[in-house]
């Protein structure tokens, strides 16, 4: 903001003859030079405050993460049939937990961190992971990446509000998930993504994903057919049986 100068102070010696006023001439030329003065701070202090107000921008709602506790366990399962219910309809396996009930025991499971990032008290992403491989229903091998010398952050659930995409939401959740990586000394992110949530896999490529091996779903086409065979006519009642065809009603002797 230009600091508003003081107006100079002149002696009689330095003033310059002042002609005689003619009616309607306006002032004289040190009260000019004033207002001028006057004008060009008014107008410089007008103009910082203008740009001021430009480079402020109206303030954002924050995004906050914290852990889940056990009042939000039916808040976030809603979120999670709503965040997954597009990509399970065109999946083989759920990409969220099967049940409730299962989603209900994953939160009394020890070494599991389940994370709820709000905006304004509403959930907009949720995070699950674990240290190491847990739980009676996991298929990971350990033994693939201790050769490796990988030391995983295994990121069981990550989702996102539908109407958040786009907006740094997912992003903010992958940093906190980095964070926590460091901070207990593991070198990776390993994560499950369907084959075919294209949107999901281009995602996580841009940000450094990589595919492990080539394990996914395959299937072929099997030609149906009924399991018992169709209703058969049965042939008209015979006199005698046929010379070679036994009578199955006496031994066929040998």
């Amino acid at each position: 903001m230009a600091r508003k100068r003081s107006p100079r102070k002149t002696t009689a010696a330095s003033e310059p003859t002042v002609a005689p006023r003619r009616a309607g001439r306006g002032a004289q030329p040190g009260q000019a030079s004033q207002a001028s003065q006057a004008s060009q701070a008014s107008q410089a202090s007008q103009a910082s405050q203008a740009s001021q107000s430009r480079k402020k921008k109206p303030q954002q709602p924050l995004i906050t993460v914290r852990h889940m506790a056990r009042r939000d366990i039916n808040r976030v399962w809603d979120f999670l049939k709503i965040s997954f219910r597009e990509v399970n309809a065109e999946t083989v396996e759920y990409q969220r937990p099967r049940s409730k009930l299962r989603f209900e025991e994953v939160y009394e499971e020890e070494g599991i961190e389940q994370l709820l990032f709000e905006v304004e008290g509403d959930i907009v992403a949720y995070a699950e992971c674990s240290y190491e491989v847990i739980g009676s229903d996991n298929w990971i091998n350990p033994r693939y990446f201790e050769k490796r010398d990988m030391r995983p952050l295994f990121v069981d659930e990550l989702a996102v509000h539908p109407e958040m995409h786009g907006r740094g939401v997912g992003s903010f959740v992958l940093e906190q998930l980095h964070h926590l990586a460091r901070v207990h000394g593991l070198n990776h992110l390993v994560l499950e993504v369907a084959e075919n949530n294209e949107r999901a896999l281009d995602w996580y490529k841009k940000r450094s994903f990589k595919k492990l091996d080539a394990a996914i779903f395959m299937a072929c086409a099997v030609v149906t057919e009924p399991e018992l065979l169709p209703p058969r006519e049965l042939p008209p009642a015979r006199e005698a049986p046929p010379p070679d065809e036994p009578n199955e009603s006496e031994p066929s002797g040998e």
